[in-house]
């Protein structure tokens, strides 16, 4: 049996995790893209659950940046990066549920090089930043950009070839109340940079407020455990989910599931209160839907949770905490 088919996402989702009705966002239907996570514009689809959507994602600059002499200082308006597509409204989704999100795919499209990466000004995670205020001097502002193929992968230069790795930066719901930028990561989702974001994986939102609201974009080729210099290889994609909705289950921030392992993900700074916020929930989950007493659950985990930084150059540090399916089993 396909692990999946075992997922919560199969088990509890109106759907059952089964395909209903495609839909495809495009560059021309979408029109405007959003830089902000709200409840506050229309819809530009309504789904029921089942939804398959392919929408065409921006890179994270809306493709301004263009060659390798360009300076990104001079082009970009900042904070107007990370376009989302969406926003999607999912036909019965109310506070206090989740949606369930399955990423399908993820396609590279465009002309060559169609990636990019780039030192922007006091932007990154080893250098003076706004927060991190120094007398230091900004690094020279460089831009690489990249030949992606999802099967040769990522020419970094004549030796080197990354392999492609796609997932998707951002992702999430709108806030109950507020409108939040799309460069944030917060219980809703949003700017998490986590590469387990990726084809083959449910992501779990948390629903805040009716229809959901769901957006998407930022979609990266390749990218290391933080995001070092702010930057992954930003790419335009065609991506493709799956969207499903679990009623009355009710998370706090966002859930993962793939084939190998359940993760909680937690965003703040510093990054162990991160750390502790993933962890936390990993705990409570586990006491909830697994059958573990929660100080049991604590001392098991110390031996055998993993985490997965997924920026340290954000507004808001990712961390997601994990353990093996294999250790923990089915929740109830």
């Amino acid at each position: 049996m396909n692990w999946f088919d075992d997922s919560i996402m199969a088990r509890k989702g109106v759907a059952r995790g089964k395909a209903g009705e495609t839909y495809a966002i495009t560059e021309e239907s979408q029109g405007k893209y959003h830089y902000v996570y709200g409840a506050f514009v229309d819809p530009i689809l309504r789904v029921d659950p089942g939804a398959v959507v392919s929408a065409e994602t921006h890179d994270a600059f809306e493709g301004a940046i263009r060659h390798e002499t360009d300076r990104p200082s001079e082009i970009l308006n900042f904070p107007y990066l990370n376009p989302q597509n969406g926003p999607i409204w999912v036909n019965g989704a109310e506070k206090g549920d989740t949606l369930a999100v399955y990423i399908d795919s993820i396609v590279p499209r465009g002309p060559q090089p169609c990636g990019t990466t780039v030192i922007m000004p006091e932007f990154g995670g080893l250098v003076p930043t706004h927060d991190t205020a120094l007398l230091t001097a900004p690094l020279p502002e460089r831009v690489k950009k990249l030949h992606v193929d999802p099967v040769t992968g990522v020419k970094w230069n004549d030796r080197i070839t990354l392999p492609y790795e796609p997932f998707i930066g951002t992702i999430g719901t709108a806030p109950e109340i507020e409108a939040i930028s799309s460069l944030v990561p917060d219980y809703y989702g949003g700017n998490m940079d986590l590469p387990d974001v990726a084809p083959g994986a449910v992501i779990y939102l948390p629903v805040n407020t009716a229809g959901a609201y769901l957006y998407v974009g930022d979609c990266h080729a390749a990218q290391g455990d933080g995001e070092l210099c702010g930057v992954a290889i930003e790419h335009p994609t065609v991506t493709t989910l799956k969207i499903d909705l679990i009623k009355g289950w009710t998370i706090k921030t966002p859930r993962l599931e793939n084939d190998k392992f359940f993760m909680t993900i937690g965003s703040a700074r510093p990054m162990e209160d991160a750390t502790r916020q993933a962890y936390r929930e990993l705990i409570r989950w586990m006491a909830a839907d697994f059958g573990f007493d929660e100080i049991d659950a604590y001392m098991l985990l110390t031996q055998c949770g993993r985490v997965r930084l997924g920026n340290m150059v954000d507004p808001k540090y990712t961390m997601g905490a994990s353990v093996l399916k294999s250790i923990v089993g089915s929740p109830r």
